[in-house]
């Protein structure tokens, strides 16, 4: 009966976005749902004993700290469910193996924490990497293990992820991810939810159905790692989400060791905002912005890309999938010219064929030479530096002074709404649908599956005038 009503919900929404045009709030209320309460857990204890992993299923409640002193694995017929204002405190490189189901409902006014307590951040501006607690990695992570069936989670802070796995937790995983997924079927959703820290990437996943809503990624990696590094086979949206000092790109998408049968890895990546990203990455030519690559497919529509190193990468070696990947409306601002140079990535430096679109700002006619070609090397008309500035309500731009482009890394007390006067307002392409509407592959439910699936928007960038988008202020 539940999944008949489920089907009947997406059909129903599915319906109202093909004849409708209405594209408001009839979705607004992201934090209504009811966690149910099923075998409470106490916080009496420690959970967990070291390396070796200790299983665990049930709620943990409203508003309670759980304190985790050793490994712990959600079985494969098992459920944990964290209710909002929970705190799931680490006291040493643990980690969360899932091969059942992990529900994080946090809310907008009770977020969920997994965190590592008594840390202090070194958000200031220009702080060094190398002595910075949020490329350390303090914990493991939530390892999704290749029979995992869903991670979803809501109103998360994730923090001070990334440890290299132990134990238990090695056997799911040898690499460290704040967030790592690997079950093709399997369904992996992040909403309105927080990373801030890891050593590599944020998130990495070799398959599965995925969706990615109104999330902020903040110093994610240390000199290499993306906020989504997506191989595999893994579809779905990304969209919504603010990515900031990330050590190589926003979302990277790859269809590398997909396996066979499964279908090859295609996102949606629209409305994102994308700022001071690749100037952690160690390798040449890599890092900057969005990035497809490998077998690929996707979209890239409506995104805002501020002093990034490099724009949008469409990979020519390994080759994306190019006659399925769809872009434009992507507009960039920069204060440098040498990001100027790489707003289409020149083949020889960056292994890229990106090409030009007329929906872009700015124009390309105006920065690029006459007769350019896609992955050609150019030197861009600097006279687009510092103009088609977003106007955000609070943000780096344009640069600080005394700032250079690797030193914004974190959101602090910036604000990337659009102000009214912004010429962003009203630019953006909304002539399709995201990639779970469209093949419906991940339930639209506020506790098993996705709050909303919030549809490309009218204006540029993860903020939107109509108060839908990100939702972190």
């Amino acid at each position: 009966m539940k999944k008949v009503f489920y089907i009947l919900i997406v059909l129903l929404f599915s319906g109202s976005v093909f004849f409708s045009c209405k594209q408001t709030a009839d979705f607004k209320n992201l934090s209504s749902a009811v966690v149910p309460i099923s075998s409470p857990i106490s916080n009496a204890s420690c959970i967990g004993v070291g390396a070796t992993a200790v299983a665990i299923k049930g709620t943990m409640l409203a508003g309670q700290t759980y304190t985790i002193c050793g490994n712990v694995v959600i079985n494969p017929k098992d459920t944990l469910i964290i209710q909002p204002g929970a705190t799931v405190a680490f006291t040493g490189n643990w980690g969360v193996g899932v091969h059942g189901t992990l529900l994080s409902l946090g809310t907008k006014d009770a977020p969920v924490y997994f965190t590592y307590p008594g840390l202090t951040r070194t958000d200031q501006i220009g702080a060094n990497p190398a002595t910075d607690v949020a490329y350390v990695g303090k914990w493991t992570g939530i390892i999704g293990a290749n029979d995992c069936n869903k991670i979803i989670l809501k109103w998360t802070h994730i923090e001070f992820a990334g440890g290299k796995p132990s134990g238990d937790i090695a056997v799911l995983s040898a690499s460290p991810y704040p967030i790592y997924f690997q079950n093709p079927y399997g369904v992996l959703v992040l909403e309105d939810s927080w990373i801030y820290g890891s050593v590599d990437d944020a998130v990495r996943t070799l398959g599965g159905k995925l969706e990615f809503y109104r999330n902020t990624f903040e110093k994610c990696g240390y000199n290499s790692g993306e906020a989504l590094n997506a191989k595999a086979g893994t579809i779905g949206d990304f969209a919504y989400n603010v990515c900031i000092g990330i050590a190589t790109n926003g979302p990277k998408n790859s269809n590398i060791s997909a396996i066979p049968g499964v279908p090859e890895s295609n996102i949606r990546m629209y409305n994102n905002t994308i700022i001071n990203c690749g100037y952690r990455r160690s390798a040449a030519g890599r890092g900057g912005s969005l990035n497809f690559e490998q077998g690929a497919a996707g979209m890239a529509y409506n995104n805002i890309i501020v002093n990034c190193k490099f724009g949008l990468r469409i990979v020519q070696n390994p080759i994306a999938d190019t006659a399925n990947i769809r872009y434009g409306y992507n507009y960039t601002y920069t204060d440098s010219a040498s990001v100027a140079n790489q707003i289409y990535p020149s083949l020889s430096v960056s292994t890229a064929i990106t090409a030009a679109q007329p929906t872009d700002v700015p124009l390309p006619s105006t920065f690029l030479p006459a007769g350019w070609a896609p992955g050609q090397t150019y030197t861009a008309n600097t006279v687009i530096l510092g103009t088609n500035n977003p106007q955000f309500i609070n943000g780096p731009v344009p640069l600080p002074t005394g700032a250079n482009l690797r030193d914004i890394v974190t959101v602090g007390s910036y604000n990337f709404n659009l102000k009214s006067t912004s010429t962003y307002i009203g630019k953006g392409y909304t002539n399709f649908v995201p990639y779970g509407v469209q093949n419906s592959t991940v339930p639209l439910d506020p506790i098993y599956g996705v709050t909303q699936y919030t549809l490309p928007g009218r204006d540029i960038g993860a903020y939107q005038t109509n108060g839908t988008g990100n939702q972190h202020f």
